[in-house]
């Protein structure tokens, strides 16, 4: 049972997670977050650590349409593995709902 990365992480970005993962499992676009889930182990040190309440288990009915989109990026975009400042908007977006259809980049981040 992974963890991964919902729509609520669209623009905010949170890295909070990234600090306290310990197999480095988090892969970051240009506007979210997302984790592979053949990689994370299922510890669940990130999920209480997401401001934005982003990240779920694999198994809560929320989180289904958001494993293949974690799976698909995981794979493309740059491993992130330290905490960095989160979008300058971050918290006026964090309560944001239905930000995929407006948001969503599939571009890679920066990973710098």
């Amino acid at each position: 049972m992974p963890y991964i990365v919902t729509e609520a992480c669209i623009k905010c970005k949170y890295t909070d997670c990234v600090e306290v993962c310990p197999v480095d499992c988090f892969y970051e676009g240009s506007n979210m977050l997302v984790i592979h889930p053949d990689e994370c182990i299922d510890c669940g040190v990130c999920e209480p650590e997401c401001p934005a309440e982003a990240i779920l288990p694999d198994t809560d009915r929320n989180a289904e349409k958001w494993l293949e989109l974690n799976r698909e990026f995981s794979t493309t975009w740059p491993n992130i593995t330290r905490k960095r400042d989160a979008a300058p908007d971050a918290d006026d977006f964090k309560n944001v709902s239905d930000k995929y259809e407006k948001f969503f980049s599939p571009e890679p981040g920066s990973s710098t």
